[in-house]
């Protein structure tokens, strides 16, 4: 079957199934309105710091505060996509009309990845301004350095989380054990090994951990990441090149 075909009939099924639309409405709602609320909030903790302190504010960071949540509705939309074909049987019909294998799978994706990157880059945008108003005589324009860059790369890292999980999904071909596995990894595990002084540096390098540094615009006191926003985002790159790459293998050897 034709590519054009393919990516066609992959958009009608992403558009066809209502919770992928409802997820990604979600992640907009909760990365917009936590990074709102919390950026309210930070506006009276930095009117409380000393002016040393206050040159490690990053107001920029703070108003994508709300991805932490936001990612989680990115995750079962990643998870959705993929997932459902295998619960409803319908990967059988998908790979029988399209037996390219590859092609059927990059088309999937590459639809899906699409589709996360304007609703987040649109969510970024949106959240940042909110964020900024939010901070009051604390916020920062978007033309300062560094600012537009983490506003792009926050739409980029939660475009990489949804397609991370479209990897990881295809690997274990279960909506239920890939959301099993993903979101402990992201909500329990991540945080724990980024924050405890043990396991910090085996914690950073997890593609959470990792990809987020492209939010930053101000480098925390005391950092030592041994890499930068950019360094951060090509780390998470290479943790979904290698879930796409698995994901593809065993599509490509496994009966669907």
């Amino acid at each position: 079957m034709h590519a054009g075909y393919v990516l066609k009939s992959e958009w009608t099924k992403i558009r066809s199934v209502r919770s992928t639309g409802t997820t990604l409405a979600l992640a907009a709602v909760f990365t917009i309105g936590l990074g709102f609320l919390i950026s309210l909030l930070s506006k009276n903790e930095f009117a409380k710091m000393s002016a040393a302190d206050l040159r490690f504010a990053d107001p920029t960071f703070t108003s994508f505060a709300g991805t932490s949540l936001g990612q989680l509705a990115m995750i079962v939309f990643g998870v959705m996509v993929v997932g459902n074909e295998y619960s409803t049987g319908m990967i059988r019909t998908s790979l029988a009309a399209v037996p390219r294998r590859g092609t059927f799978l990059f088309s999937k994706i590459g639809i899906a990845a699409l589709l996360a990157f304007l609703v987040a880059l649109v969510t970024s945008f949106v959240t940042f301004f909110l964020g900024q108003a939010a901070l009051g005589d604390y916020k920062v324009s978007l033309s300062e350095p560094g600012v537009l860059r983490a506003v792009i790369g926050c739409a980029l890292y939660m475009t990489l989380i949804a397609v991370f999980a479209m990897g990881v999904t295809t690997i274990l071909r279960s909506p239920m054990l890939s959301l099993g596995i993903l979101m402990p990894i992201f909500f329990l595990l991540a945080p724990i090994l980024g924050n405890v002084e043990a396991t910090r540096k085996i914690g950073r390098f997890l593609p959470d951990q990792a990809g987020s540094k492209i939010m930053e615009v101000v480098a925390p006191e005391n950092d030592t990441v041994p890499y930068g926003p950019w360094g951060g985002l090509a780390i998470m790159l290479v943790w979904v090149a290698v879930a796409l790459l698995v994901g593809y293998l065993v599509l490509k050897k496994r009966d669907a």
